[in-house]
């Protein structure tokens, strides 16, 4: 009707009226009453009209109608019915697969939805909002590759669409197409130069590339077009501790909490410099705001211990909370928790469960997943918040030389055996982290980098599981590295394995702390700003007493990093007749 096109719904649905009056039961017209009301909001009136419409006459048109009333009222399974019905009255239209699509995302089936907006494209391959769609659902379910191609039509069909173009820079910056990344986000702040979001995403961008200087202009000029912007002062916050500019840093976490008393992350931010800084007692009950953040830690209905009270004779779990190196460093705590006369339930993540089985102190050990279902127990406590429960100082970290137990004889043998005659120097490598880690750019090294320090002196064993595509291409042109980590099965065989080293040379990752808990000579490789349990400007560590730490310099080049390690190294190699034990330190 024209009244609609011409926006003037209050005559159009006058006009239904008029036609309702002569036929009361006009199918058309009820649908249209029911189109009516949709667009004013009335949902109930909608739905009424609508079901009305059906009474009189199933047509695939009014289920269309009905089902985006559904949709609309966040009933998502009835509008899969309504979509089932009208598919076997012949209705097949963008429009209706572009429903489905829609209430399977309401229902997170998001596989299935992704089908239904490529089906739309199929139908119709000009619908930019089928192509958005898929787009963000594919990031969703972790397909970025896939992701990335929606969204490159999605621009194609309609250019410049700034909210498409941050996200193509997102899922390339997550892709480590950096340069590509930062390109879109230049585009896009070409077409909204006022947008304080866009010069977001710019920073991140160029903190990912290690670009932390630049990273910071950008910052600072997301803040001159929204002062107040949270966003900008805690990705500006983190520059600055990458940038070691601590004090000011604290300031804005300051700033941020002034405007905000509750904002966990400025918490989290001031807890983290604290404890990089060596300043402890703060570090640790600041991380402690940790719980206003979702998490995957189980809903226990006992209450957690955080050191207070007597606990003999209580039953305690205490669960893994955050990653695998983390739950190993802090496995040091659970004879301690022990010795206060507590029953211990050991809870962590499955590859673990092998390592960790027969740790002293732990009269049962299960996987996180199983900790929820236990009943018989009296408090919990996460396995990170055990400094803080201890209150650990700098001075009283519990630092024995190993507190793991020690490695199954039968999988030493097996690795001895795969290594062959031990005529040389031993050392096991380790060059990246888990590349989902929101600080991989900063503490992995390329595989091509690290291949400086081989040399025919020495035996140079990978630990590396699932390498990144450019470096398992590199390892398999190094011939002077022995890869045999398809044997690795879990932590166990790993520990197994390493305990046949002399030496083990890594990045900061799980290996890392795995080595140093069982007392093995490590030899860790950190950036400028590392994560706060390495401290700054030292060589050891205070958790692991056989570890050396190197460190980048102001310049932040792991090719000086390696090249220092690699002078150490041919030091060690020179006085092999020598080596036993620990003086690889």
């Amino acid at each position: 009707m024209r009244e609609i096109a011409n926006g003037r719904h209050a005559d159009a649905e006058g006009c239904c009226h008029l036609a309702l009056a002569i036929d009361a039961g006009h199918a058309p017209t009820l649908n249209l009453l029911s189109i009516l009301a949709l667009q004013a909001g009335h949902h109930d009136a909608a739905l009424q009209w609508v079901s009305r419409a059906i009474q009189q006459d199933v047509q695939p048109q009014y289920l269309l109608t009905l089902g985006t009333v559904l949709q609309v009222q966040g009933r998502s399974d009835e509008v899969i019915k309504v979509f089932d019905k009208a598919r076997t009255l012949g209705l097949e239209s963008p429009d209706l697969w572009m429903l489905r699509a829609n209430a399977l995302i309401g229902l997170q089936q998001l596989a299935d939805a992704v089908s239904s907006f490529q089906r739309v494209l199929e139908l119709n391959p000009q619908n930019w909002d089928a192509a958005n769609q898929c787009g963000i659902t594919l990031q969703r379910l972790g397909r970025l590759d896939e992701a990335l191609a929606y969204l490159d039509l999605s621009d194609a069909l309609r250019p410049n669409h700034v909210p498409t173009l941050l996200m193509r820079g997102a899922l390339l910056n997550a892709l480590k197409r950096f340069d590509e990344a930062l390109s879109i986000c230049q585009r896009a702040h070409a077409i909204e130069p006022g947008n304080s979001d866009i010069c977001v995403k710019t920073g991140i961008v160029l903190r990912t590339m290690r670009r932390d200087e630049e990273a910071l202009e950008w910052f600072e000029r997301a803040l001159a077009l929204q002062p107040h912007s949270r966003n900008a002062l805690h990705d500006k916050a983190a520059v600055l501790t990458k940038l070691r500019r601590f004090d000011e840093a604290f300031d804005i976490y300051r700033r941020l909490k002034d405007v905000d008393p509750n904002d966990a992350l400025a918490d989290l931010g001031t807890a983290h410099l604290n404890l990089l800084l060596g300043h402890f007692d703060a570090g640790w009950a600041g991380r402690e705001a940790r719980w206003k953040l979702p998490s995957a830690y189980p809903r226990f209905r006992q209450p957690m211990w955080q050191g207070q009270g007597d606990i003999t004779g209580k039953a305690i779990v205490i669960a893994a909370d955050e990653g695998l190196g983390d739950t190993i460093q802090f496995a040091r705590y659970v004879p301690m928790v022990a010795a206060l006369g507590a029953r211990v339930i050991l809870a962590v993540q499955k590859s673990l469960l092998p390592l960790l089985l027969n740790m002293p102190g732990v009269s049962q050990c299960i996987s996180v997943s199983e900790a929820a279902e236990l009943t018989a127990i009296d408090v919990h406590c996460p396995i990170m918040s055990l400094p803080f429960a201890c209150r650990t100082s700098l001075e009283t970290i519990p630092a024995p030389v190993s507190y793991l137990p020690a490695p199954d004889p039968k999988r030493v043998q097996f690795w001895e055996e795969r290594l062959g005659p031990h005529e040389k120097l031993r050392v096991g490598l380790v060059w990246s982290g888990n590349p989902n880690h929101l600080d991989d750019h900063n503490r992995s090294i390329p595989l091509t980098t690290l291949s400086r320090l081989l040399s025919d002196e020495a035996t140079f064993i990978s630990l590396q599981k699932e390498p990144k595509p450019e470096d398992k291409a590199a390892l398999q042109e190094v011939s002077r590295i022995l890869d045999l980590t398809g044997h690795l099965t879990d932590f166990a065989d790993t520990a197994a394995l390493i305990s046949c080293l002399d030496l083990v040379i890594t990045v900061d990752t799980s290996v890392a702390h795995l080595s140093g808990a069982l007392g093995r000579p490590t030899w860790t490789l950190l950036s400028y700003t590392p994560d706060y349990r390495w401290l700054l400007d030292r060589d050891d560590s205070p958790w692991y007493p056989t570890m050396r730490l190197f460190r980048q310099r102001e310049r932040r080049d792991w090719a000086e990093v390696v090249e220092q390690v690699r002078t150490t190294l041919h030091e060690v190699i020179a006085r092999r007749p020598l080596f036993a034990g620990n003086s690889a330190q």
